[in-house]
């Protein structure tokens, strides 16, 4: 939830300077929490000084005293908190508990709670219909619509848009939805404001009748405009009074009205030799502006690209990360494309369902001495330590720099605190309090000895897209490989070491030059001009808000091998006995004709056959006689067959999809199947034609260090 690139703290810059190691914070504020520890206490105790809230790390003086862990103040305990050495640690859950969360009081609210609005905008062009998506949308919202988090003052309103904006007016009263048409975009008002945000429990069935209705509705258009800004700031006028989500579904490039965009990719200039991308640069702030107007009133823009064609999420993607929202992007969605198909409800019906919280912002606080900058994540920095976020979901992280600023060594520990004040979907105002306590140590070697190569891996990919959309992706690659040769020298020197043929790393580093090739590989930062700049955009975003272990498996994926499932003792897990096979390096030399693997690579998951497997295997997994009665393009799920390894595997991609919150989706494909590259440029340890092996890539490392 809450963890740092260091398990040990320099106690001063120069040590941290010196061992040439990145700094920072991951924080997954708004996890789903099994066992949650709900404070209900009347007085919230904190620091008079720094507001840091009540820990485990405070130090207790008396009876009425306790000094903050952060800015060292001593404070008064309130009157029912008599501390009793015996008894009341174990009473008083914050000094227990490095995560709590408090009922907060009124003087925590500048107006009353805010009720769960949903606002969803489709875009019925032409281009738009002929996917299908809408009539898929259309029902699953319907199947999901009672799983929609709030209570009895829940709100919705439905938008459709393709030149014009169509408004449907949802008053219970009605004995049918009515739908009201604005075709002047340019300068975009409400038809009938306090009809078009319903209850939800008092408009449910126009609801249902709508969501009906509205495929049929616009499947003989021919329009062929989108007026997704207009939509937008129609969206945003109709929220303005209470907050709330918005949830834009967009296929046609807005071409049509306020933020029109235009044509800007060229396939033969993605990535050129210069390394420099200037179409990741939003054309227009348009975007961003509304984006800034929405966060000011509490209003999140989540949007659903389902672009067959460019689409230009460079802009369009600012209206969300500005507000606090989440980007989906779902490339040449169809409804034929049953896997790209699934992988959208999959989501969708997460997304519906998932928890909520409203009107939020988050602070972090540190020990005095340390300072944080540079956040990372889909926000709006509303001070130097707060985050304004109009919507905070249990799917997105954030990611942080910290800077020692002066010395550290009459100190023990080094403590981050991180509060997320909330409203929940039941109108309840909460703060969701995190605390982080790490040593402070004086030498070198306890440096290199706690880090965190997962989180300093996670670091450098957000810290590489922001150099990547401020200076160019040539700067990114290269801060990245300047990582490894920083680190790399600084620790050869520490050691004197006279091997300097060998490239020497710290033992908790040694996966970070493969992690660094799957990054300078990977989608987002890749070079040549296979990859699209929605694809690129997209990638870029993800690194932003994804949890880390997810965020690790799209950079070196995990490569098993299905007709060795059981190579290894299973393991036990709360769902109960899993396979735990061996993890096999990214590299074709691991793969043979006769066998059948997984790859896992975090929002996909791929199962390969190869063509000399034995027809025991493809029975048993497949209810196939033969390789080539496998069909030749792709499967998506697994049959369930009577047979232990079909129950072994079937098993084991269920524990690999309920251990992240999207569920990734499947792709079975032949060794000869069409797919074979999406497959294959997951091997990181490979040659490719414009990229290094990773015995290649050592070698150019260690080049770099003479």
């Amino acid at each position: 939830i809450f963890c740092c690139t260091l398990n040990a703290i320099p106690h001063n810059g120069s040590l941290l300077s010196k061992c040439k190691v990145p700094l920072g914070l991951y924080i997954h504020p708004y996890k789903d929490i099994q066992n949650l520890t709900v404070v209900s206490s009347s007085v919230i105790t904190r620091c008079r000084v720094c507001r840091a809230y009540l820990n485990p790390f405070v130090t207790l003086l008396s009876n009425h005293k306790w000094k903050c862990n952060l800015c060292f103040r001593v404070n008064d305990l309130p009157n029912e908190f008599v501390y009793n050495s015996n008894i009341s640690i174990n009473k008083r859950p914050e000094l227990r508990n490095c995560t709590v969360e408090f009922i907060a009081p009124s003087e925590y609210m500048v107006r009353p709670p805010q009720p769960a609005v949903y606002l969803f905008m489709f875009d019925v062009s032409f281009t738009a219909t002929s996917t299908g998506y809408l009539e898929a949308a259309c029902r699953i919202m319907k199947e999901e619509l009672d799983k929609l988090p709030g209570d009895s003052r829940t709100m919705i309103g439905i938008i459709a848009f393709d030149s014009s904006i169509h408004f449907f007016n949802l008053k219970p009263s009605l004995p049918q939805p009515q739908m009201l048409v604005i075709s002047e975009v340019n300068d975009i008002f409400l038809p009938s404001p306090d009809d078009l945000l319903v209850n939800l429990q008092e408009s449910k069935e126009l609801v249902l009748s709508l969501l009906d209705q509205l495929p049929n509705l616009f499947d003989s258009s021919r329009n062929v405009h989108s007026a997704t800004g207009a939509a937008m700031q129609a969206g945003y006028k109709l929220l303005m009074p209470t907050g709330g989500r918005i949830t834009v579904f967009q296929v046609s490039l807005p071409n049509f009205g306020p933020g029109a965009l235009k044509m800007r990719e060229d396939p033969n200039q993605r990535a050129a030799a210069t390394k420099e991308i200037p179409q990741l640069v939003p054309a227009t702030d348009f975007y961003k502006k509304l984006a800034l107007d929405c966060c000011s009133h509490q209003i999140c823009i989540d949007l659903f690209s389902l672009a067959t064609q460019y689409a230009d999420l460079s802009s369009l993607s600012c209206v969300s990360k500005y507000s606090a929202g989440c980007i989906y992007y779902y490339c040449n969605y169809h409804r034929t494309n049953s896997a790209i198909s699934m992988k959208f409800e999959s989501e969708f019906r997460r997304y519906l369902s998932r928890s909520l919280g409203l009107e939020a912002v988050m602070r972090i606080r540190c020990t005095r001495g340390l300072s944080i900058h540079t956040f990372y994540g889909n926000f709006f920095v509303r001070s130097t330590d707060l985050l304004a976020l109009p919507n905070i979901n249990p799917d997105t992280s954030f990611g942080m720099q910290v800077s020692i600023e002066e010395s550290l060594s009459d100190l023990k520990l080094a403590c981050f605190q991180a509060a997320l004040l909330y409203t929940n979907t039941k109108g309840e105002r909460r703060i969701r309090v995190h605390t982080l306590a790490i040593p402070i140590v004086a030498s070198p070697d306890q440096i290199y000895r706690s880090l965190d190569c997962r989180l300093i891996v996670n670091l450098l990919s957000k810290m590489a897209v922001d150099r990547t959309l401020t200076a160019s992706i040539g700067d990114a690659r290269e801060a990245l490989l300047n990582a490894i040769i920083d680190t790399t020298k600084a620790f050869k020197a520490h050691i004197r070491s006279s091997q300097k043929s060998e490239v020497i790393l710290p033992s908790s580093l040694k996966l970070l030059p493969l992690y660094i090739l799957g990054l300078l590989k990977h989608t987002a930062f890749r070079l040549g001009t296979s990859t699209s700049l929605d694809a690129r955009t997209f990638a870029l975003h993800q690194f932003n808000t994804l949890p880390v272990k997810t965020a690790l498996l799209t950079i070196y994926p995990a490569l098993y091998a299905l007709h060795d499932l059981d190579k290894n003792e299973p393991i036990r897990t709360a769902s109960g006995i899993v396979p735990n096979p061996p993890q096999l390096p990214l590299s074709w030399e691991k793969i043979y004709k006769n066998g059948i693997y997984l790859l896992d690579a975090g929002t996909i998951i791929f199962i390969w056959i190869g063509k000399a497997v034995d027809p025991r295997l493809l029975n048993e997994l497949f209810d196939k006689d033969n390789f080539l009665s496998l069909p030749d393009t792709y499967m998506i799920s697994l049959p369930e067959l009577n047979n232990a390894l079909s129950s072994s595997v079937r098993k084991f991609v269920n524990t690999l999809r309920l251990s992240r919150p999207i569920c990734p989706p499947l792709y079975i494909i032949r060794e000869d199947s069409r797919f074979r590259k999406e497959f294959s440029q997951n091997f990181v340890n490979d040659r490719t034609e414009a990229t290094m092996s990773y015995f290649e890539f050592m070698v150019h490392v260690q080049k770099q260090l003479i």
